[in-house]
């Protein structure tokens, strides 16, 4: 009788594959630079805010109207910031959303089931923290989706300036947790703040759509056609009620992002690869300069521990991601037939839910939408998700650089390339005509060493023979 089949547990948060993390790596390297220029515009938008000589010149140029008035268009520099440059932030998370799907960790039920887990979990958990605060302090629960979502870039440039060697599968999971965590956040954006609607603008957004689906199926080509095409179906999506970012992720969700015969990469990842650069270094850094400018005073910093709406904010980035990422996490490798890779342990896990705490660019976001109607609470709210971004890097920079030191060991295998074909040798370790490289290699370096040695055994012997009446003569008799 045939023995009974057993399944080798999955492994998780283990080695990618190779395309993976070139492509995770290639994603990652201009999310940092973005995230640095994110950086930048925060701390510029903070001191331009606060310097009382510069003050009254923020407000004017975040308060400018420029636009077409008769288009429904005539809008302010920061809402032309939050809703126009921001459709472009969510074309690429949708494209990222579609990607995952199709080609990436969500493809595949069993490997997405960790980081699906883990974001809605790490959405849940700050949401019920943020309510429950302001139900025990009498706030308001209106403001419950600010601190479910979670900045990529911001994090990644965190990582950037503490120098840590995260491994590249923490970095994966983390990206793929960003991109699950956005594609929630577009839905409440959706359903939660959408006003009165009005449906012949809707009507022609999604008849534009439809177009650019079928421009797509038929393979028409040229920038010409969609940039202007994207525009109109922007500004009907704006005029219907409907958030205008949302016109960015259904249009990122349209393009093909699997390869065909004879292509080296997608169409939806040859356009991520040309607008990410303008998302990230433009775009979202544009939309920090003008909607992170708040006071940021000794008074104002007390009033966010000290009002139940950004109390609660604070609270659920802080322990709420915290929380809400691990306990998915874990409860996915608990419930499933996966197990954590060797080479990670679960602190590390809980360092990067910690990092994942950091909501920014989404969060301002929907604390603009939340709070609509009252300026001041919205300033106040921002400064919340200023101080829990804050607090949330802060402590998972003392748990990152508590386990550096293993982090850059890992990093160097992942690297490590000794037989020098441009792939590192953790990948080829299956392949037999790896193993024959580096006997050759062996076999020289074995060859050199004994040269060497026979080199300096032949010094020694002739430095023996010159010594004249020394202790190696016949009769061995002193000198």
């Amino acid at each position: 009788m045939a023995a009974p089949r057993t399944r080798t547990p999955r492994k998780a948060l283990g080695r990618l594959s190779l395309p993976e993390r070139a492509f995770v790596a290639d994603a990652l390297r201009t999310e940092t630079v973005g995230g640095v220029l994110l950086l930048l515009a925060t701390v510029a938008a903070l001191i331009w805010a606060n310097i009382p000589a510069l003050h009254d010149s923020y407000e004017s140029v975040s308060h400018f109207h420029l636009g077409p008035g008769a288009l429904g268009l005539h809008l302010s520099v920061a809402h032309w910031a939050a809703d126009g440059l921001l459709a472009v932030f969510f074309f690429v998370a949708g494209i990222e959303l579609k990607r995952e799907l199709v080609a990436g960790d969500l493809r595949d039920p069993r490997a997405a089931v960790l980081p699906v887990v883990a974001a809605l979990c790490g959405m849940a958990v700050p949401a019920l923290v943020y309510t429950v605060t302001n139900l025990t302090g009498h706030g308001s629960a209106q403001g419950w989706a600010v601190p479910t979502a979670t900045d990529i870039a911001f994090a990644l440039a965190v990582l950037a300036v503490i120098g840590t060697s995260l491994p590249s599968s923490l970095r994966a999971f983390l990206l793929t947790l960003a991109v699950v965590d956005d594609l929630f956040a577009i839905l409440i954006i959706a359903v939660f703040f959408t006003d009165a609607l009005d449906f012949a603008a809707l009507g022609g957004a999604v008849a534009g759509l439809v177009v650019f689906w079928l421009l797509l199926r038929k393979g028409v080509r040229g920038w010409y056609v969609y940039v202007p095409l994207a525009v109109v179906i922007w500004a009907l999506m704006y005029n219907s009620g409907v958030h205008a970012t949302i016109a960015g992720v259904a249009m990122g969700l349209m393009l093909r992002c699997t390869t065909r015969e004879g292509e080296r990469h997608s169409p939806g990842e040859h356009v991520e690869h040309l607008v990410r650069p303008l998302s990230a270094g433009l775009a979202v850094p544009m939309f920090a300069l003008f909607s992170a400018g708040v006071a940021v005073t000794g008074g104002a910093l007390g009033d966010v521990f000290g009002r139940p709406q950004t109390l609660g904010v604070v609270l659920g980035l802080v322990l709420g991601k915290t929380i809400g990422i691990f306990g998915g996490a874990w409860l996915a490798v608990r419930f499933t037939r996966a197990s954590l890779s060797e080479d990670l342990a679960w602190a590390d896990v809980f360092a990067v839910a910690c990092l994942a705490g950091i909501g920014f660019t989404v969060s301002l976001l929907i604390g603009e939408l939340a709070f609509a109607g009252d300026a001041v609470l919205t300033d106040e709210v921002k400064t919340s998700v200023l101080v829990g971004s804050l607090i949330a890097a802060t402590c998972a920079t003392v748990l990152l650089k508590i386990r550096n030191t293993k982090y850059r060991r890992l990093c160097e295998e992942e690297e490590r390339d000794e037989d020098l074909d441009g792939i590192p040798d953790v990948y080829e370790q299956d392949d037999p005509a790896y193993h024959l490289r580096m006997a050759e290699i062996h076999e020289r370096k074995a060859a050199e060493h004994r040269r060497i040695a026979a080199e300096k055994a032949a010094v020694a012997r002739h430095g023996l023979q010159e010594v004249p009446g020394g202790a190696g003569e016949e009769d061995d008799r002193p000198a």
